[in-house]
């Protein structure tokens, strides 16, 4: 996929940007622009350049405004036609989870940066991400009982992760909207920002990683934090940790991690993610469709 029609895609300085392009509709979530947004994540894995995304919407009243419900298209994630009799087929997969499990198997770190309204997928898509900024205009509804659905995109398993279990049942099943204030609070978000200083926070934050760590470590650690904190005991992870730190204490990586730290000088780490993570990755098996 060549060019995009819903979002926008651009790489400089080693920080990818994916832009949520529907301003007109509020960048209201499509089948396409899912589709988009995976062929871009899908591109940023593969380009060792990238070493960090950045998610924004168009425009200055909303980061997604929830699926499109409009009249005039029927290329809505939902409420298909055809009716599906057996449960098990691709055809009733939800769009959002399709999107966020493809968020969750990204090797780079991902970050939101929430410019105003996040309503149901809106906000539901940014729990995949690593870190979310905020503009103090942004606004966050997980609104699907009061639109007589459920909550999508695997937040039943995001969201108690990332806010905690009686926060997000209490934000869940009220489907009410929120302030900015009320997402930092609740540790939705990590910081508040000025609508023109949102993106330059968020840049300075990417521009972080990308000067200073190795992108293979960041790329196992990234998935060790979020897949490893569901096990049933600790030693499961020590058996992890111990496989993956071993690697990666012979590698180039850790040789010029040393080197650099003693040399007082700015780290130059050769190992690339296309082509150097461990013999020990993936250490999980990934779950089929069923």
């Amino acid at each position: 996929m060549s060019g995009y029609r819903e979002i926008l895609f651009d790489v400089a300085d080693g920080i990818a940007t994916i832009t949520l392009n529907r301003p007109d509709k509020m960048n209201a979530y499509t089948v396409s622009m899912g589709e988009e947004l995976q062929d871009a994540l899908d591109r940023t894995d593969a380009d060792d350049t990238v070493r960090a995304v950045i998610f924004a919407g168009a425009g200055d009243r909303a980061f997604c405004a929830g699926t499109d419900l409009s009249p005039e298209g029927k290329d809505v994630p939902f409420a298909s036609d055809d009716e599906i009799a057996n449960l098990s087929d691709p055809r009733a997969r939800d769009y959002g989870g399709l999107l966020t499990l493809r968020l969750f198997r990204s090797k780079k770190p991902l970050i939101a940066a929430c410019n105003g309204a996040a309503v149901g997928v809106g906000a539901t898509i940014q729990l995949a991400m690593d870190i979310r900024l905020a503009s103090v205009k942004a606004r966050y509804g997980f609104v699907f009982t009061r639109r007589g659905i459920s909550p999508d995109a695997a937040a039943s398993w995001f969201l108690p992760r990332v806010v905690g279990r009686p926060q997000a049942l209490e934000w869940a099943m009220t489907g009410r909207v929120f302030g900015a204030e009320e997402a930092l609070r609740g540790g939705l978000v990590r910081s508040l920002h000025e609508p023109d200083e949102l993106l330059p926070a968020a840049r300075a934050l990417a521009r972080e990683i990308a000067d200073n760590t190795a992108p293979v470590s960041v790329a196992l650690t990234r998935a060790m934090l979020w897949r490893d904190a569901e096990l049933d005991h600790p030693m499961l992870a020590h058996r992890i940790d111990s496989r993956v730190i071993y690697r990666r204490s012979r590698s180039g990586d850790a040789a010029e991690g040393v080197a650099s730290f003693f040399e007082k000088r700015a780290p130059s780490f050769p190992d690339k993610v296309s082509t150097d993570m461990p013999d020990v990755w993936p250490w999980w098996q990934e779950p089929d469709w069923q």
